[in-house]
């Protein structure tokens, strides 16, 4: 296992656990408990936890990851997710997508289309994300908007009231919303207010609304809601998410893809 995997599995075990031992930690994941005092040590000097003798508990920002530490889970998944949403653009469309690694899969697709490339007709894609922004403007058949606002670290994502007067004054064919949950009761939910209120504003510009998000996403709410179930016209979600989620989103009148 290599670093970053382990340092991703170590995040993941502490949010599970609530806290953790050097020596379990060296014993579930294979190495040594120096490896893993390392590995502890790296994440603490980044604020990702606290170390305490022997292990290791939580700190604010263990529950809201930088995206770095996010993109290997369920990178498959997600990638297959991205090429399918991808597939849903069509030349000349006014795109638009939040941040995360879901939405970031979507972009690098819809960058890398050989049909939106041939076309002859340009995509607009605006974001609030920092580093999908990066990723797109070095393509010629893509013009990139970004809204203004403050940059979150977890998430690159710019939100606040600086945000607000760019989306505003746009009308959006599809946006692509990544979320940190979705049901047939909650709608589609974000772990970060600021987050969601840029995510709603989206939603209320665009014709077409798609959530993309992995199977363990679905049947789940978070803190802040973007929009009802309702606004919410295409779901694109892995084969193994759960079939009573998908189900009960189907039931709401939104159309679901497993890829």
């Amino acid at each position: 296992m290599s670093k970053y995997s382990r340092l991703n599995r170590l995040l993941d075990l502490l949010a599970e656990r609530g806290a953790l031992d050097v020596d379990d930690a060296a014993r579930e994941l294979d190495v040594s408990p120096a490896t893993i005092r390392r590995d502890l040590d790296t994440l603490a000097s980044q604020q990702l936890l606290t170390r305490t003798h022997g292990g290791a508990v939580p700190n604010a920002t263990a529950y809201d990851l930088p995206l770095r530490y996010k993109s290997a889970k369920h990178a498959p998944e997600k990638q297959r997710i991205g090429k399918a949403a991808a597939e849903l653009v069509t030349p000349g469309a006014i795109v638009a997508s939040n941040g995360g690694t879901t939405t970031t899969e979507v972009a690098r697709h819809i960058a890398t289309s050989s049909a939106l490339q041939t076309s002859g007709s340009h995509v607009t894609f605006v974001t609030n994300a920092l580093n999908i922004a990066n990723e797109l403007t070095v393509r010629p058949h893509l013009k990139v908007v970004v809204t203004g606002g403050v940059a979150r670290t977890q998430s690159y994502e710019l939100i606040g009231p600086l945000a607000t007067p760019i989306l505003e004054r746009l009308s959006l064919d599809v946006v692509f919303l990544g979320v940190n949950g979705i049901d047939a009761e909650s709608g589609a939910c974000a772990h970060h207010e600021g987050e969601a209120s840029i995510n709603t504003l989206m939603v209320a510009r665009a014709k077409q609304v798609v959530v993309v998000a992995d199977g363990s996403k679905l049947g789940h709410s978070a803190f802040a809601r973007i929009c009802p179930i309702d606004d919410v016209d295409v779901l694109v979600t892995d084969a193994n998410a759960p079939s009573d989620a998908v189900s009960r989103i189907e039931q709401a009148g939104v159309r679901v893809i497993k890829v």
